[in-house]
């Protein structure tokens, strides 16, 4: 009767504290690159989250466009042009910037972001704005977002224990005076690497909050509707090319292809975030590169014996390749139940979204395999010099 014995995991678990030191140290490894990965996946969640809820077809903005973050204005007149195309239902206008909002229990001001359109129809495909619409016609009435970090004050409590009585001040950042609007209403869109919350006020007292930021004909956004069966590429590529070059013209998905490229490109966030998982992964491979060859090490009288009784190297080669594999998936999962739990606590701690998902979970899997692979074909060039004869 043939009995296999399962050397990779009898020499592993032989000296049991180095083996739960190597299994730690994977399992750090692991979670840095889903500490890394959750925060990269927040960065580009939220940071195109307006953009996700946008309702419309096509959206125009400044040629001079980076992000949301950093807005250029643009001549209404180039959103009005669009209705002349065929295929093109209806436009409207959005205004965004940021303001100061005053907490109404310590006094302290912080940068907010503004969104102001008309609300004679909605352009946020929030079911909670489109309920308030009839609010935010009443001139200086606001709604506020829920999900905003702290810094703001329990406005968003006291609104819903009706305890909020006085107006809410809203400074435009070149002004020393600020201007009252009320609370309407609350609606869930959360923060951004570069945005701590957001409210939303129609057109009008958008342009009360900010006198003199802009002139009136000065938008920051438009967004499109196209007619029912319209051709959405056809439309696009006809505002391309007949409309002034001093606007961009994007789908949803280019649109929020471009934010996500600012981000990832041309921020340090976003460059420190692709530095990190990268490092994360080298250091993988030293780590269990180490952890495998100092077992190859202590081993290596045993490898020789098994070689002089007529193993082949091959044998030998497939054991460190399951060694590898073991430490693989049981550093993994450590590191993936630890993650879930940071996950909870940074999320509750900056209100970013940061999920672990089935995508994230797969790939730091593949990684950590093929890290602990990559590894034990670094250690293994020791155990091909192995002499059987040098051994004795």
């Amino acid at each position: 009767m043939n009995i296999k014995i399962p050397l990779a995991w009898l020499q592993l678990v032989q000296q049991k504290l180095r083996f739960v030191i190597a299994v730690a140290g994977i399992g750090f490894i692991v979670l840095l690159m889903f500490i890394q990965l959750g925060f990269q996946d927040a960065l580009y969640s939220s940071a195109t989250a307006l953009h996700q809820r946008l309702s419309g077809d096509l959206f125009l903005v400044s040629s001079q466009y980076k992000s949301l973050t950093a807005i250029q204005s643009f001549s209404r007149t180039r959103l009005y042009q669009t209705l002349g195309f065929d295929g093109v239902d209806s436009v409207s206008s959005i205004y965004l910037q940021f303001a100061k909002l005053k907490n109404p229990i310590s006094g302290e001001k912080y940068s907010i972001y503004v969104i102001g359109f008309d609300p004679g129809k909605s352009v946020l495909d929030i079911p909670e704005v489109e309920q308030n619409l009839d609010k935010l016609k009443i001139p200086d009435v606001m709604l506020f977002d829920r999900d905003a970090r702290s810094e703001f004050g329990p406005i968003a409590e006291l609104f819903n224990q009706g305890n909020i009585q006085q107006p809410i001040e809203i400074f435009p950042f070149d002004a020393i005076k600020g201007y009252r609007v009320r609370v309407g209403g609350l609606f869930s869109l959360g923060p951004s690497f570069g945005v701590d919350g957001n409210l939303i006020v129609s057109d009008s007292t958008f342009l009360r909050i900010n006198p003199n930021s802009r002139p009136v004909e000065k938008i920051d956004m438009g967004v499109i509707k196209l007619k029912s069966g319209a051709d959405i590429k056809r439309v696009l590529n006809s505002l391309k090319n007949k409309l002034p070059q001093d606007v961009k013209i994007f789908t949803r998905q280019e649109f929020i292809d471009f934010e996500k490229q600012y981000w990832s490109v041309r921020t340090p966030i976003g460059f420190i975030l692709n530095l990190m998982l990268i490092m994360a992964s080298v250091v993988g491979v030293v780590i269990v590169y180490q952890i495998l060859y100092s077992n190859i090490a202590t081993q290596f009288i045993a490898y020789a014996t098994l070689k002089a009784i007529g193993y082949a190297n091959g044998y030998l080669l497939n054991v460190v390749f399951q060694q590898a594999l073991i430490l693989a998936l049981l550093g993994y999962l450590p590191g993936f139940i630890v993650s879930i739990a940071l996950y909870d606590f940074a999320m509750k701690a900056t209100k970013l979204p940061i999920m672990m998902t089935s995508n994230n979970a797969l790939l730091v899997l593949v990684s950590t395999v093929l890290i602990c692979i990559t590894s034990g074909a670094l250690a293994i060039n020791k155990l091909r010099s192995a002499d059987p004869a040098d051994s004795f």
